[in-house]
């Protein structure tokens, strides 16, 4: 049987594919918590027109690795990441700032 663990430089730039089937983005970076020692969420890269990219958190629970794909499937749409935070590229997103609650419950929770 094969060991579960994987080295977090593993997991970026892995493909994250929504409920539809569709390729939402791939995963940035994992956001840690300090104190816990757990991942709390992934920020989700997609791309956009002219080499821009968003960002959005999702999180890590939400997630769920497909061997056969080799990617992460999450039960969402593009509509739905666009309904949370987003950090455009050059924006300066405070990603341990947590405190604004969303209403879809993919996002961090407090």
């Amino acid at each position: 049987m094969q060991h579960t663990m994987v080295p977090s430089d593993r997991v970026e730039h892995v493909a994250v594919i929504g409920r539809d089937g569709m390729k939402l983005g791939t995963i940035e970076r994992l956001m840690l918590d300090k104190v816990s020692g757990t991942v709390a969420y992934a920020v989700i890269k997609t791309g956009g027109l002219f080499g821009t990219h968003h960002h959005y958190p999702v999180q890590w629970s939400a997630l769920r690795y497909d061997p056969a794909q080799q990617a992460f499937r999450v039960e969402l749409i593009e509509d739905d990441l666009r309904s949370g935070p987003c950090e455009f590229d050059g924006d300066a997103f405070d990603w341990g700032d947590r405190s604004q609650p969303y209403a879809h419950p993919n996002y961090w929770s407090i």
